[in-house]
């Protein structure tokens, strides 16, 4: 069985790795590593993004609509062909048109700006695409002085879960490629993108200039402002306002935003950049086989069985441990998604551990049926649970021992056949072995027609004087039942019940090979020899003055004096249900 359930088990990891079953929830949990990376272990960037904004202010300073400007664009576009920088993306979507008609020179001024700039820096131009995905156009003159490869669309992949966690060209019909925002920036600056999950760990949260502060810088001539803001540096202009083109990232990476209303799309454009920029610096995933190996792996985990404890500490090594490789490999380039692994592992300590627990409770199932005919209920908990020492020997115990005997058996076996005596020995002992039990006693053993049992041992009791003494009343009950419903002229039963309780030793006693769960001591010796006296006494029940110390209600009970008992000195002793 566990053979099977091992093979089932690998091969339900293999599928879960081979066929990324975990994926979804491999990427939140990658969600959350770039959250730690960023908080504990930020990386710099060689090259960082410079962020132009076009926030509330922004818009109010120039109150025109942005289709018309023109103008302000022109300035802009000059304002850093002074400042040097390393190139410069317009995340902002020009007219499909002219608007000359609205506003007669408009497109002559942007038009001029946009081929000053092609040549003091590489300029890219961000298209998109309409509601129903067809390219939307950009005035044919605009792409025209910004040259060739100047334009990219600024659409990047979504995940199922509507966030934006890999950067990849090929989005056209087919997986075509198609040139992006971010790409053709990087191709300007000499380096060609590849494709992967987007390095979200890399840098610091962004901060932006607002557009109104570069064109005051430019109208003011601070040509050294401008420098130390763009120098050197790629340059994006976007749109950060507070509800316009925002998207769902893993972080967020607007030092000024605090809320959960997405990120502004410029930022994701930014974060991208920077890493194409960094030795090409995009995540690569493990691949699935890896997984599906390591998951495989993780299933050994199937051999740990040793107790609770130590399946609990394994599953929380193993959970620490992938979790610290799949970080370390992040740092590195590398998403290992861990979650495979994780839970073929968990699943593996889980199925282990129940096989075992159902093993074990079938194996005590076997075992009640087995030996519960051999051994008092007391006897078989204790051995079901584990808590009865195996080895010969025992422990001291305060017991009350019982022993019972049928008087004028002899005689009454004499008329009997073999078969006829076992029946009625079967009937009686049936029917007192059964009161004992409900008094918590165990029978040790039956001796001929006679019954030796003890209370306060394997199982504790409160008072096992008490429940000795109301087993014994219990069977004296019983047998006058019997009697009452015995045919007539039928012998009648009767039988001698001596209690005695005090210190024994009680466990296993005889060969290793064979050995009895028993009491030993005087209170035995003694026990034995009060039932051999109750016939000369004339009660059917005698128990010691130890006993008698004990009970609650002594009602019945007769004191007896001394009483001579064989091989022992006299013993102080109580009669009760008087022949």
């Amino acid at each position: 069985m566990r053979r099977v359930l091992f093979s089932l088990l690998l091969l339900c990891a293999v599928l879960l790795g081979a066929l990324r079953g975990t994926e979804s929830l491999d990427l939140r949990l990658l969600d959350l590593q770039f959250g730690v990376l960023r908080d504990w272990h930020p990386r710099p960037v060689a090259l960082d993004v410079a962020i132009v904004g076009i926030d509330e202010d922004t818009v109010r300073a120039l109150p025109e609509p942005v289709a018309l400007w023109h103008p302000h664009l022109a300035r802009f576009l000059k304002a850093l062909a002074g400042a040097g920088p390393a190139a410069v993306g317009l995340d902002i979507v020009l007219p499909e048109r002219s608007y000359d008609a609205v506003v007669a020179g408009h497109d002559g001024v942007l038009l001029r700006a946009l081929l000053e700039a092609r040549r003091a820096y590489p300029v890219v131009l961000a298209q998109t695409v309409d509601p129903a995905g067809a390219p939307r156009s950009i005035h044919r003159p605009f792409l025209a002085a910004a040259g060739d490869g100047a334009a990219g669309y600024a659409l990047l992949a979504t995940d199922a879960d509507g966030v934006v966690r890999r950067f990849d060209e090929r989005l056209g019909e087919g997986g075509e490629t198609v040139a992006t925002l971010a790409g053709q920036l990087a191709r300007r600056l000499g380096t060609e993108p590849g494709s992967g999950l987007i390095d979200y760990s890399r840098g610091k949260a962004f901060d932006y200039i607002p557009l109104q502060q570069v064109l005051a810088w430019a109208d003011a001539g601070d040509q050294a402002a401008l420098e130390r803001a763009f120098h050197g540096r790629p340059v994006l202009l976007g749109v950060v306002l507070p509800f316009e083109d925002r998207q769902r990232l893993p972080v967020q990476l607007a030092s000024w935003d605090g809320t959960d209303a997405g990120t502004p799309g410029v930022l994701l454009h930014a974060q991208v950049l920077r890493g194409l920029l960094d030795g090409n610096g995009l995540i690569s995933g493990v691949p699935p086989v890896a997984v599906a190996a390591m998951a495989a792996a993780a299933t050994l985990m199937f051999f740990v069985n040793a107790g609770a404890a130590v399946t609990v500490i394994a599953g929380g090594l193993l959970a620490g441990g992938l979790l610290l490789l799949s970080t370390l490999l992040l740092v590195q380039g590398l998403h290992f998604p861990v979650l495979a692994p994780l839970s073929a592992g968990i699943f593996a300590l889980g199925g282990r551990a129940g096989l075992e627990a159902a093993l074990k409770l079938r194996e005590r199932r076997r075992l009640r049926g087995v030996f519960s005919g051999y051994v008092s209920p007391g006897v078989m908990q204790q051995i079901v649970d584990g808590r009865l020492r195996a080895e010969l020997g025992g422990e001291r115990r305060f017991v009350c021992v019982l022993f019972s005997d049928i008087r004028g058996y002899t005689t009454r076996s004499e008329g009997m056949s073999p078969e006829e005596i076992v029946g009625f020995l079967n009937r009686y002992f049936e029917a007192m072995v059964g009161l004992i039990h409900q008094r918590g006693g165990t029978v040790t053993s039956f001796m001929g027609d006679g019954i030796m049992a003890v209370f306060g041992a394997p199982n504790a009791l409160d008072n096992p004087c008490a429940a000795a003494f109301a087993a014994g009343r219990d069977m004296l009950d019983r047998v006058a039942r019997f009697n009452a419903e015995a045919p007539a002229g039928s012998q009648p039963l009767d039988i001698g019940v001596g209690l005695h309780a005090g210190h024994a030793v009680v466990g296993h006693v005889g060969s290793s090979t064979r050995h009895d769960y028993t009491a030993i001591g005087d209170v035995t010796n003694v026990a034995s020899r009060l039932e051999g006296a109750t016939k000369e006494a004339g009660y059917r029940l005698v128990c010691s003055a130890e006993v008698a110390a004990l009970l609650d209600d002594r009602s019945g009970l007769v004191p007896l004096g001394p009483v001579s008992i064989k091989g022992h000195s006299p013993v102080e002793a109580h009669g009760f249900d008087r022949v």
